[in-house]
């Protein structure tokens, strides 16, 4: 397995073949620890309900600590699916936290050549991130262990095996403080943009910054989420990524679902999530908005991570330019 320097990254985005019924998924875990086999058999029963074969990694059940294994033996998994020729794509089965140690260990030019669909979400942004840094397609979308409501499952089935261009939006919510049309859209900044998908955990993402794992912010669509996060964590994340100058670049920003993201302090004093964005985003001078069903959310939306979208920060959509499948 390649332990050397990452290669250049390339202009042209790799997009791995769809799904199709009957294909084989491979199963695995490069973060946190599956409590027992009993969890296995659900995730199995889950995949089969997709339509597709599961197949678990062979080391699928070992602990190290609060990790599925040692950093070795979870890429040693990983890089086993993405050089098995059965394998037509693989999902990971839940985030925590351990992804980003895998990186060091993966053969990019390897998954390069052979590339697969790659789907999840929270700790694994730091694989979707560093595959979209070496020109790979992958999805920010439900992992396994995930409950796959009828909204979600129908979201991945659009983008991973029809291919076809959806275009998300804001929910519809009834009550006070809504935003435009109804919605639940709050818009920093209006207006337009085209750009390429980045994005995924704010808190996974601003860890990866002056790390080669990174791919480009230029002209990007920068689409965030996260969870149990206060807001002055959140203001720092942000902050981080203003500082950097990656926030500079992009050519807008999403940002979708931030569960339980308060103080538990609570207090009139501090800034709500609300005003720590608009802080952030009102002033950049790029379209901006947030509401889309992205995080750790029922209902929650597959993004593709690296191919090209529009985004209507007035009006609260994302929309595909291109397929994420070949």
């Amino acid at each position: 397995m390649a332990r050397g320097g990452l290669p250049s990254a390339p202009v042209n985005m790799v997009k791995p073949p769809r799904l199709r019924n009957g294909d084989v998924l491979g199963i695995v875990a490069p973060a946190g620890f599956v409590a027992d086999r009993f969890g296995i058999e659900e995730v199995a029963a889950t995949v089969r309900a997709m339509g597709l074969v599961p197949r678990v990694a062979p080391h699928l059940t070992q602990r190290h600590g609060y990790l599925a294994g040692t950093d070795e033996v979870r890429a040693r998994d990983l890089m086993s699916m993405f050089a098995d020729d059965d394998v037509r794509g693989i999902l990971a089965v839940r985030g925590g936290w351990g992804s980003a140690r895998l990186l060091p260990h993966l053969d990019f030019a390897t998954i390069r050549k052979k590339p697969k669909l790659f789907a999840g979400f929270s700790d694994n942004t730091a694989l979707c991130l560093a595959l979209a840094s070496q020109g790979v397609v992958s999805i920010h979308g439900p992992n396994a262990s995930a409950s796959w409501p009828q909204a979600s499952w129908e979201s991945f089935h659009r983008v991973a095996f029809e291919g076809t261009l959806p275009t998300y939006s804001v929910p519809v919510r009834d009550g006070p403080g809504l935003g435009a049309r109804g919605t639940g859209v709050r818009t920093f900044r209006g207006g337009k943009a085209q750009g390429r998908l980045i994005g995924g955990n704010l808190t996974v993402l601003s860890a990866l910054v002056g790390t080669p794992f990174l791919p480009s912010f230029d002209r990007a669509i920068l689409f965030l989420e996260d969870t149990n996060e206060a807001e002055y964590r959140i203001d720092r994340m942000l902050t981080q990524l203003a500082l950097s100058g990656a926030l500079d670049k992009v050519a807008g920003v999403v940002f979708g679902q931030c569960t339980r993201c308060e103080n538990p302090d609570g207090g009139y004093s501090n800034f709500t999530l609300y005003e720590v964005l608009d802080q952030r985003f009102g002033s950049l001078g790029k379209p901006a908005f947030q509401g889309l069903m992205i995080g750790h959310v029922a209902n929650q939306i597959s993004v593709p991570v690296g191919i090209m979208a529009e985004m209507d920060a007035d009006a609260g959509t994302l929309r595909l330019l291109e397929p994420a499948v070949v």
